[in-house]
């Protein structure tokens, strides 16, 4: 039985459609089991039918003389080989695959709730104008696998790594202020990004954090969670974002009242330890530019799974059925003594 299952799985490999080639012994078939034909008059007269009618005698007599006979047998015989596809197996090819897996993490904190940020002339908080500056980014990022963490007294995943940006997109879009909480848990947050990058390849792990704020007390230390970071091969890239205070009407800068300045220092602690980048965004444009040269990385090129393509070859025996046809039908017809 093995043996029987290599040799179908062999031809399975020679013809798409191997089944075609039972239909070889059907014009056999049907002169053994058809009654002959009555002789009678023709009873509508077409062009050419004298013609016809002696390729049709000498494919009668094909199997026991010469002549148009056999070249009809053997264009039957390729045309059954055509409607199996004989295909070939072309040599193994590796399709590059480019892309990096990237998280990134959101403060949801109540200091992004700050009204320090411009966006189309209009004063817009803190987090609109991340929202709008990620939601461009994503659009760029083809081929990633990228995923979405928030954070505030804890940190959550909207988002695990996937290619559907669409997805992330809209779950970045229902973000809110205040929905992790009012605190800011950056370490917290980067060891559950972490988590979530080991699936992917070493070189590819990317986590891109924007805070705003300082980690708060009590929960996970940032740079024990930078130092997991580091040993897991995850690049951690940190972005300080706020501004310097409240434009009033008055064309006054007021200072914000959302508690402590970013830990800047800290931050870029965090990505000096991962071999990272550390950036500072003071309003949408900087945001903007950095996100913009954080797209500019060069992708990682792996190797995808090898693949032989199928080389259709039906083509060949169509051609030289349609070609033995024609020569069939112009053979010169033997004349009655």
């Amino acid at each position: 039985m093995t043996g029987l299952g290599a040799l179908i799985a062999d031809w399975r490999e020679l013809f798409a459609w191997p089944w075609w080639l039972a239909a070889l012994p059907l014009p056999l078939l049907a002169r053994w089991l058809l009654p002959p034909a009555r002789d009678g008059s023709a009873a509508l007269k077409v062009p050419f039918g004298a013609r016809l009618d002696a390729v049709a005698a000498a494919g009668g007599r094909g199997l026991r003389g010469g002549g148009a006979g056999w070249l009809l047998w053997l264009a039957w015989a390729l045309l059954c080989l055509a409607a199996a596809r004989p295909q070939q197996l072309g040599d193994p090819i590796r399709p590059p695959q480019v892309g990096r897996g990237m998280m990134l993490a959101l403060d949801l904190s109540g200091s992004m709730s700050e009204q320090d940020m411009t966006l189309g002339r209009r004063n817009v908080d803190r987090l609109t104008a991340a929202k709008a500056v990620l939601a461009d980014f994503l659009d760029r990022r083809v081929g990633d696998r990228v995923g979405l963490v928030v954070f505030g007294n804890r940190a959550y995943v909207l988002a695990p790594l996937t290619l559907d940006r669409d997805t992330v997109r809209d779950q970045l879009g229902n973000s809110l202020v205040g929905l992790a909480g009012q605190e800011t848990a950056i370490g917290e947050a980067i060891g559950l990004a972490v988590r979530r990058l080991r699936q992917l390849p070493e070189r590819e792990r990317v986590l891109i954090l924007l805070t705003d704020g300082v980690n708060t007390p009590g929960t996970p230390d940032p740079m024990r969670a930078a130092q997991i970071a580091r040993d897991e091969g995850v690049r951690v890239h940190t972005i300080a974002f706020g501004g310097d205070g409240v434009l009033t009407l008055f064309g006054v800068r007021l200072p914000t009242s959302g508690g402590a300045e970013v830990d800047e220092a800290a931050l870029r602690r965090i990505a000096d330890l991962t071999g990272g980048r550390f950036f500072r965004a003071r309003d949408t444009a900087e945001l903007a530019g950095i996100y913009a040269e954080i797209d500019r990385l060069e992708p990682v090129q792996r190797e995808g799974k090898a693949v032989r393509p199928r080389l259709e070859r039906y083509p060949w025996p169509l051609g030289a059925a349609l070609a033995l046809g024609l020569l069939a039908f112009a053979w010169p017809r033997r004349r009655p003594a």
